[in-house]
């Protein structure tokens, strides 16, 4: 049939299918800064274990907070006794036993214990509070840890650049080289020199090519994946010069780090727990009322009951057991405190060294950037003296690396200064 297409044309087909296939595959993902941020803000394992902590928390405040509230259970009994028979060994009791069948209901309630349950759920809601303070503490840990695998990518990525420029560079001088030797116009001393460059800048393409895969292995482990993908990635803008000093960022974090609200709230907490491990001492109040109906009894009970009854239990003594749970909470306390004020020292100084790094960082553009430029500089006179036969090739071959270091530390200055700026906001409680 003329419009079927014959086998030779399917297999066609499916070669362009195959080799369109692949070559989609090869192609990198385009990613930026924020996406890689919300992948792992979604994906990774430990802001969802926080998550679900604080979940859990929130729900021991209920719990706590349950003792406030009625509580009412249904009972159904059956008893048989024989004649006459009334328990006469064990603890006290009630030793009569009646045969009955008997349903019915009882409701308890807490009158008061003069506010200690009620601590105790203060307690427990703040640290609740702790815990979701928590999260967010994990959430800017692993967006730093993002961003430092983020720029370190661009920065290997750089490198790798400047490597494969080095290698093709070295590559046609090597040839040139050869050629002019081989024309007795150049030593085989230049070869060799030549040569030695070449493998020098063969070399770096290696350890680039290396970093490249360990960057984007350290990004999709903390984007939550245990698999590693080539990105191609987005340049950020970047960030201005910071203007004045430390200190308004040391108030900013002071302010504003979440681990420091979580330890404030569990200081907090311990000190609502320590005032209810106070309220031991004194009496609590519950009633109870029970009620229901004996469908089938001996013939000397009812066949209904109902009775109500308060109880007021006064602590007297336990072997001093109350006072050492009052002084273990204190105690708790004021470790709790003391922790808080140990965190506002190391964050006012972790600000002050990530501000000092960062305008450290700042600083190093403007001279990496005069370092490259008399580099260039450098290699092209050489090149120029080299050409005209002015100088031997050690002098260019000095010229060289110089010229790829300039260029490596040029690359990486500006991805080391975004990291910083990064660590400056993580430090000020700023990167959310």
């Amino acid at each position: 049939m003329s419009g079927c297409p014959g086998k030779a044309g399917i297999g066609r087909l499916s070669v362009l299918l195959l080799a369109a296939t692949a070559l989609l595959a090869q192609i990198p993902k385009r990613l930026t800064l924020k996406e890689a941020e919300a992948i792992a803000i979604r994906n990774h394992p430990q802001v969802s274990a926080a998550q679900l902590n604080a979940r859990a928390a929130n729900e021991a405040v209920a719990a706590v907070r349950a003792a406030l509230l009625p509580t009412l259970f249904g009972s159904v009994t059956a008893a048989a006794a024989a004649d006459s028979t009334r328990i006469a060994a064990g603890v006290l009791n009630n030793p009569a036993i009646f045969n009955r069948f008997a349903t019915g209901f009882t409701i308890s309630q807490l009158i008061s214990d003069f506010g200690r349950t009620a601590r105790l759920t203060d307690s427990s809601r703040l640290r609740a509070r702790s815990l979701e303070e928590t999260v967010e503490t994990v959430r800017a840990d692993i967006l730093i840890q993002v961003d430092r695998a983020y720029f370190t990518a661009l920065r290997a990525q750089a490198v790798l650049r400047v490597a494969e420029e080095t290698v093709s560079n070295r590559q046609l001088l090597a040839g040139r080289v050869s050629a002019l030797a081989d024309s007795k116009l150049r030593s085989g001393l230049d070869v060799s020199f030549a040569k030695v460059n070449l493998s020098e800048a063969k070399l770096l393409l290696l350890g680039a090519k290396n970093e490249i895969r360990g960057s984007f292995a350290e990004l999709a482990t903390v984007m939550g994946s245990r698999d590693t993908q080539s990105y191609e990635l987005a340049d950020e803008p970047l960030p201005e010069q910071l203007s004045g000093g430390p200190e308004p960022f040391v108030t900013e974090a002071l302010r504003a780090r979440p681990e420091l609200a979580s330890l404030r709230a569990e200081s907090e907490s311990a000190l609502k727990f320590a005032e209810a491990e106070k309220s031991l001492r004194l009496p609590s109040v519950g009633a109870i009322a029970s009620a229901g109906a004996v469908p089938a009894h001996d013939e000397r009970l009812r066949g209904r009951y109902a009775a109500v009854g308060v109880n007021v239990n006064i602590p007297v003594f336990n072997g001093h057991l109350f006072a050492a749970r009052r002084s273990e909470a204190d105690l708790r306390a004021q470790a709790a405190r003391q922790r808080v004020r140990d965190a506002e020292n190391r964050i006012a100084r972790d600000v002050q060294l990530a501000w000092l790094n960062a305008n450290t960082a700042y600083e190093r553009l403007a001279v990496t950037g005069e370092l490259l430029e008399q580099a260039a500089l450098a290699l092209d006179l050489a090149q120029s003296r080299y050409d005209l036969g002015l100088s031997s090739i050690v002098e260019l071959s000095q010229a060289q690396p110089s010229k790829t270091g300039a260029e490596i530390t040029s690359s990486s200055a500006r991805y080391e200064y975004q990291i910083r700026r990064a660590m400056l906001l993580y430090t000020t409680g700023a990167l959310k």
